[in-house]
């Protein structure tokens, strides 16, 4: 399977909650009691005083066994007369491996990374400011940091592989939220989830598993940037599906990088990405159905017309053998330019300093756009705002998660877009919102919309998905034009 990272990074801050090892050791402090702490942030215009609970949460078998401690960041408002009115978002990033900082930091807490309108950073040190696109006007907020990721461990180091996988992942992250609610007294609220990347993965799994292991029916799912069926993004030998999936990104992103002819330049990027959707769905797929069958005619055309969408010399198309690749398609495409174009956001562009080298060196919308940032926020934010204090080191993405069990689908790509639809099928008020970046190459939009159009659902069922779509990529919100339109959209959306 192919991993889907939000970022990676390794870091070490200080923690609270002591336990003593022994009469002639200090005392450690690793884990960390839910601490609270009171603050006010203006949305909107509007003052909004809230209170912010970071801690540690313990997951327990029945006979009270600890399996782990997950940590979580959660944010109330204050001054609420009625919780059950109040509404309750869950929220986690992906990888498999990711914290929930990014999400948290980006685009939903009530302080953010400050960035430059273009998303890109600042220099160090980094810092944070008032959120004032937050979605904390709208509902709580709970942040869910996986075990393993953040602060999150399990009770026993050797236990952790126990929670690194698809159905472990769901179970526990599941059960963390029983807990929160039953103990925060708020099943009576109306409850959303929100992910990104793999954590829509993670989001569509926990619509059906809290449904009907709990009978925890949800409001809604929001999905960032999302990949609930694998197939469309894995290249493998025999499987086509994800260049026709990808075509419409690359039409995109050779726009963006003005690679296209003039004349689909000078369209809006909304008709020339309609255009490259209808030749995926059309000749493209079934000249990739045809193999070596298809005549010499035909392909010729589909060269040209590759070359025409994706901005790629006919020479190199038809030495992909009409299947340009992701990660050979970011080192290629301004290559005589002496640059290597992002995954994450196609938009980023960063020198390339191996000329020979087939496939991207380096994300350069990671590098150096936020990996540092964010991490170094989340450190001094932890310890100097909210008064956690820990030895543990922050797993802002950490590779101790893999490799991830995807034992449950053997011989199969993991499509969890049915255990989505059933929810959606048991529970005919539940609504979905998925958002897409035009520029994503890691979970591409049109890769999304396949999976939706696959969706088996009843032909009188209530159709409650809503798609909307930003100039921008996998984390959107980072261009600041994009946050201000997914606030937007959220208002309507919650309303």
């Amino acid at each position: 399977m192919l991993k889907i990272f939000t970022t990676t990074l390794f870091f070490i801050v200080a923690t609270s909650f002591a336990f003593a090892a022994d009469s002639t050791k200090s005392t450690v402090a690793i884990f960390q009691k839910p601490v609270t702490t009171k603050h006010t942030v203006t949305i909107d215009g509007k003052k909004i005083d809230y209170e912010a609970t970071a801690g540690h949460l313990t997951l327990t078998k029945e006979d009270g066994t600890e399996r782990a401690k997950v940590f979580f960041i959660a944010y109330t408002k204050t001054g609420v007369t009625d919780v059950s009115a109040r509404p309750l978002t869950f929220s986690f990033n992906g990888g498999p491996g990711s914290s929930s900082v990014w999400l948290h930091l980006g685009v939903l807490g009530p302080r953010r990374v400050a960035m430059n309108a273009d998303g890109t950073t600042l220099p160090p040190p980094y810092k944070l400011v008032d959120n004032e696109q937050s979605w904390l006007d709208l509902t709580d907020i709970v942040f869910i940091d996986p075990v393993s990721t953040g602060f999150s461990r399990a009770s026993e180091e050797k236990n952790a592989k126990e929670f690194h996988g698809y159905n472990q992942d769901i179970e526990s992250v599941g059960d963390f939220i029983r807990r929160w609610i039953s103990e925060n007294k708020r099943w009576s609220s109306p409850k959303y989830l929100i992910g990104e990347s793999y954590g829509t993965t993670r989001a569509s799994g926990l619509s059906n598993h809290l449904q009907m292991k709990y009978g925890m029916y949800l409001n809604g799912v929001i999905l960032v940037s999302a990949v609930l069926n694998f197939q469309t993004i894995d290249f493998n030998d025999g499987n086509d599906l994800p260049y026709s999936i990808f075509l419409p990104t690359y039409t995109a992103t050779a726009w963006y990088h003005k690679k296209l002819s003039p004349e689909m330049l000078g369209k809006p990027l909304s008709e020339v990405v309609a255009a490259a959707r209808t030749y995926a769905e059309s000749d493209y797929t079934v000249a990739l159905m045809k193999g070596a069958g298809l005549p010499p005619g035909e392909r010729l055309t589909v060269v040209q017309q590759l070359a025409k969408f994706t901005g790629l010399t006919p020479d190199y198309i038809e030495k992909t053998n009409l299947r340009p690749v992701i990660f050979k398609y970011c080192q290629e495409l301004l290559r005589t330019e002496g640059f290597v174009i992002g995954r994450f956001d196609s938009r980023y562009k960063g020198a390339e300093t191996n000329p020979l080298s087939e496939s991207m060196e380096r994300d350069p919308s990671h590098y150096p756009t936020i990996a540092g940032c964010f991490s170094t926020c989340i450190n001094d934010y932890l310890s100097r705002e909210l008064n956690v204090t820990t030895t543990l080191p922050y797993e802002v993405l950490t590779g101790r998660v893999w490799p991830w069990d995807f034992s449950n689908v053997q011989n199969e790509y993991l499509n969890v877009a049915t255990q989505l639809g059933n929810a959606m099928l048991t529970n005919p008020d539940l609504k979905v919102w998925v958002l897409n970046g035009y520029y994503d190459l890691a979970t591409p939009f049109y890769g999304t919309e396949y999976t939706f159009s696959h969706m088996d659902m009843a032909s009188n069922q209530p159709y409650n998905v809503q798609m909307t779509y930003y100039q921008a990529g996998h984390m959107m919100y980072l261009l600041h034009s994009e946050l201000e339109s997914m606030k937007k959209d959220a208002k309507a959306w919650f309303k």
